[in-house]
């Protein structure tokens, strides 16, 4: 293997869906208050960042917090499992031809396929199952895995390296995702990195962060695929 391609969810392969209303509704039922959720950035965030800015932003302190976070994450998955029944997530354009092209590299043994999302690991695959991704969430580096996105990508090196005995180098890892927080992850990995303007950033502000890479989405399949296997 030669690469380890690592994508963010919301914003990057999929958009929609009930998260952020299920998120409020599970915070004020287990803290009796969601904050300022309604106008609240999640985007490049973790689950835990998320719900620590809200509840700090309400006036809790991190001990009533951390104590509450054990009721708050079951609450959340099976709201948000109900919800996505009638709600699910979108895959966005592009995603399934580029899926579908990376296959063939992915059963020559030269790239493999993971996750860097904020999302829950339990959530993720929610997510991916509800937009009909067929996606294996074992590798990756998740939002119940640290608090801190930076973390996320060596999580997900090390898990390639459990489930595939091999160990990805920084330089052969590459983080696709919509926000410059994926940049920088990524980019405090020593990864290259693809920002994608399909979510709440424009392509100017995108290029900004540093990114080896940023187009305004991933439908161009030969041309991502191209960039995201070129040393593969």
């Amino acid at each position: 293997m030669q690469r380890l391609l690592l994508f963010d969810i919301d914003g990057t392969l999929m958009h929609g869906g009930p998260a952020k209303e299920t998120f409020g509704e599970a915070l004020i039922e287990v803290f009796g208050t969601a904050g300022p959720v309604s106008h609240w950035e999640f985007s490049g965030k973790t689950d835990p960042q998320i719900a620590r800015e809200l509840l700090r932003e309400a006036g809790l302190p991190d001990s009533e917090i951390d104590a509450g976070f054990s009721a708050l994450w079951p609450r959340y998955l099976d709201g948000l499992a109900d919800a996505l029944v009638t709600d699910p997530m979108e895959v966005l354009p592009g995603i399934q031809p580029l899926l579908e092209a990376l296959a063939e590299f992915v059963a020559s043994g030269t790239v493999a396929l993971g996750l860097v999302t904020g999302n829950l690991q339990p959530a993720a695959g929610l997510k991916l199952s509800s937009a009909g991704l067929s996606w294996d969430p074992t590798v990756g580096g998740y939002g119940s895995d640290h608090e801190e996105r930076d973390r996320l990508p060596g999580i997900a090196v090390d898990r390639a390296w459990a489930n595939w005995q091999h160990r990805f180098t920084p330089e052969q890892v590459v983080v696709i995702g919509d926000t410059p927080r994926d940049v920088q992850c990524g980019r405090v990995h020593g990864a290259q990195t693809l920002a994608v303007a399909t979510g709440r950033y424009s392509m100017s502000q995108l290029q900004g962060t540093g990114a080896d890479w940023v187009l305004p989405d991933l439908s161009a399949t030969e041309t991502v695929v191209r960039l995201l296997t070129a040393e593969a």
